[in-house]
């Protein structure tokens, strides 16, 4: 009999290929509840009796964030309670009913909060031109009050690593700073922490959880702005780089953590002013006169991770 006309290969083949796919995604499953474990321990993110609004949008990020932190729930040494808030802008198309009836589902506790933001942009912004930056910032004050009224002492947003590279490339190229996204700060307001437990995560791990976990995904073209075209090219190149030398974005990553001012231009983080010959030997002086030694790019396709 021909191989492809026999039942019981076939079915062999299609057990194993599901045997693969389920140790694949429990592997995927194992680095995000480490990497959003790690990130929540490192910067102190939520503590015991902290009530966590996870902010929904409907994107595989904010999917992912909530089903992440469901699980480390679950087995965490601290008690801490999660409500999931969902912002709806009133755009047109807005399918109202998929996150609460997702959110039903899981039993998790909900708010929706319901505000014609979309029509002040509108009104506001000139045909053609990018809404986002009006929409972020009345997004952002509506969601504080709501952590308020719901008496939310953790605001956890989606952002994940390479939304946080992606910024550090935009202040460094068009803003003229070297700043990223924190992991924790304190809102505007000073009233709320905000805490970005994803901050370790990839992309395309986000990718390939969302599309093994089948979220219910609202695009996010709805209000028919496009995506800043600087962020979108930041993006792409950090995807280019990514693919060319993998690891390289970890690197970076890691970089944000090893911040040596001494060797930065920035005189009020170091006092350049005053720094004088001592005599004495300082492990963290630089080799004014040697070249730097970086170590060789790997080639494509080979994934080599400096820490340190």
């Amino acid at each position: 009999m021909h191989p492809t006309l026999n039942p019981s290969a076939d079915a062999a083949e299609t057990e194993r290929a599901r045997r693969r796919a389920a140790f694949e995604a429990h592997k995927l499953e194992k680095r995000l509840c480490r990497e959003v474990g790690r990130a929540i321990v490192d910067y102190s993110m939520i503590g015991e009796g902290d009530r966590v609004m996870v902010c929904l949008s409907g994107g595989k990020d904010s999917y992912g964030l909530l089903d992440i932190l469901l699980k480390l729930q679950a087995r965490a040494p601290v008690r801490f309670e999660l409500i999931a808030v969902n912002l709806d802008q009133k755009q047109p198309g807005f399918p109202a009913d998929v996150l609460p009836n997702y959110l039903r589902g899981l039993g998790v506790p909900f708010h929706i909060e319901t505000q014609d933001t979309y029509s002040i942009v509108k009104e506001k912004i000139p045909e053609g031109k990018t809404m986002c930056s009006l929409c972020s910032r009345l997004r952002r004050g509506i969601l504080y009050r709501v952590a308020s009224e719901l008496g939310a002492t953790r605001i956890a947003l989606g952002h994940h690593r390479d939304d946080i590279l992606a910024t550090l490339l935009l202040n460094m190229f068009f803003g003229g700073k070297l700043k990223a996204m924190p992991p924790k700060l304190v809102s505007d307001d000073g009233r709320h922490v905000v805490i970005r437990p994803l901050a370790y995560v990839a992309e395309r791990d986000l990718i390939r959880w969302a599309e093994h976990r089948q979220f219910p995904i609202i695009p996010c073209t709805l209000c028919g702005s496009q995506e800043n075209l600087q962020r979108a090219q930041a993006v792409a190149l950090l995807r280019e780089w990514e693919k060319k030398f993998p690891g390289r974005l970890d690197n970076m990553l890691h970089a944000l953590q090893n911040v040596v001012p001494s060797h930065l231009l920035d005189a009020r983080l170091h006092d350049f002013a005053h720094l004088e010959a001592t005599g004495r030997p300082d492990p963290e002086g630089d080799r004014a006169f040697d070249a730097d030694l970086w170590p060789e790019a790997p080639p494509a396709g080979v994934q080599v991770v400096h820490f340190g």
